[in-house]
């Protein structure tokens, strides 16, 4: 059952960047893909409205935090079998997975529409905004099954070292996006947005599903399910559900604490966050192609190759960060403006981005350290690491320094402390580890 890239085998840059590119690619034509609601929202909708979609965002940053984390998880098992070249056992794991992946997004969905205005409510959401924040959610919600299902296939197609089809399908989806949001805002209005949303990305499901069928890259069997792998999985993926979740969780309660200063406030950290996303996600892909890539060395016995994988990605992986968080920070407050015509909400953007800035240099190694340790298979460690800084350090840094009175900056520097503390954290957690396997021959020394 051979793999698309060799990674066992190969050149261990050349590999590398055959995975991260296309993966690197597919998480910014995401990112586009989410900054078209907000530019077209923001634009033809005005503050209010994007005030209400930055709401909005927290809830859909832990849906699809959810996604990603449980169909990685899966990938850290699918991976290992893969790279063990054990036909049997990986069709097993892709018929189970699927099978709990469809059941899990559905009664996430009727959980979410039956409770989605206590949870606004929970979030502190203004009555300004409130009745548009339902309205979009409660129809974006309805596509959570393609959404999962979509980071589910991608997730099986990361394994078998093909993340290519991934930023193709995200390509094909941003174009169908943009075209089709204003036209449904012209005529909806300010749903019209969610529900090209929900038509874009069910779109992609099919498209994915129709490549699959043609490529027949894996045997897909009803038979195959075994309810023995359905513990094994949910071990693996609860701890990179939660891992994936806590950033979102940690954004809901500093949306909620923003939300008590003032409407510009809200909009201003909305418009923060959608350009921290192009911080974010190089570091997000990297973490995911090195859970991919260990997996495989795992699961091939080539333990060694761990090390060489992780130095390879803290150098491209940091290189771009200084890069990218410099660009960001030089001109956050002109970027500002193409979301919210507004220099009060592009002053508080731009002294974000001065505070926090270094912080993203950071969190690239610190998902870089979390990538190795998942691949390894110790996903609750990344799990741990994670709780560690966001519950433990952000969450209550921020209230205390918003309590004492240092208004927006104090939140803006805790969020900058936690990234320092999560950097220090992961180095000291992944050294650890791997001087243990060193030791016991896991990951051999070079």
């Amino acid at each position: 059952m051979p793999t698309k890239i060799d990674f066992i085998g190969g050149n261990t840059k050349r590999c590398l960047m055959a995975m991260a590119l296309p993966m690197i690619a597919a998480m910014f034509l995401n990112m586009m893909y989410n900054l078209v609601d907000s530019l077209w929202i923001g634009n033809l909708l005005g503050g209010t409205a994007y005030a209400a979609l930055t709401n909005s965002t927290p809830i859909i940053l832990i849906l699809t935090s959810v996604a990603m984390g449980a169909t990685n998880g899966v990938s850290i098992l699918l991976s290992q079998a893969i790279g063990a070249k054990d036909k049997s056992r990986t069709e097993s794991l892709i018929a189970t997975s699927f099978w709990v992946a469809v059941v899990f997004s559905v009664l996430v969905t009727v959980i979410l529409e039956l409770f989605l205005p206590s949870i606004l409510n929970a979030l502190n959401t203004p009555a300004e905004t409130y009745d548009m924040a339902y309205s979009y959610l409660s129809i974006y919600v309805l596509g959570y099954l393609a959404i999962y299902l979509y980071c589910y296939f991608a997730a099986v197609l990361r394994s078998f070292g093909n993340s290519m089809f991934q930023a193709i399908a995200m390509l094909t989806t941003t174009i169908l996006n943009a075209v089709l949001d204003p036209i449904f805002i012209h005529f909806i209005g300010f749903n019209g947005a969610a529900i090209a949303t929900l038509l874009s990305e069910t779109i992609c499901l099919l498209f994915m599903l129709v490549y699959l069928k043609k490529k027949k890259l894996f045997t897909f069997k009803i038979s195959g399910f075994d309810k023995s792998d359905i513990l094994p999985l949910v071990q693996k993926a609860l701890p990179s559900v939660i891992q994936q979740s806590i950033p979102a969780i940690s954004t809901t309660f500093l949306t909620a604490l923003v939300s008590t200063y003032s409407i510009t406030a809200i909009a201003a950290y909305g418009v923060a966050g959608k350009l921290e996303i192009i911080v974010f996600y190089p570091a997000m892909a990297l973490n995911m192609v090195l859970t991919t890539i260990i997996g495989q060395c795992v699961g091939g016995k080539r333990y060694h190759r761990a090390k060489d994988y992780l130095k390879c990605a803290l150098g491209y992986g940091c290189g771009l960060l200084v890069i990218l968080s410099a660009l960001v920070t030089g001109f956050a407050s002109q970027l500002s403006g193409l979301f919210v015509k507004s220099s009060d909400v592009a002053a508080i953007v731009g002294t974000y981005f001065l505070i926090v800035s270094v912080g993203y240099i950071l969190n690239t190694v610190t998902n870089c350290y979390l990538g190795l340790l998942n691949g390894i298979g110790q996903p609750s460690k990344s799990m741990f690491l994670m709780i560690l800084y966001y519950i433990m350090v952000r969450i209550p840094l921020a209230y205390l320094l918003s309590y004492l009175g240092f208004g927006l900056n104090g939140i803006w520097s805790a969020v900058l402390v936690s990234h320092i503390v999560a950097g220090v954290a992961a180095v000291i957690a992944g050294t650890i580890l791997v001087k243990r396997n060193e030791a016991s021959e896991l990951i051999p020394a070079e």
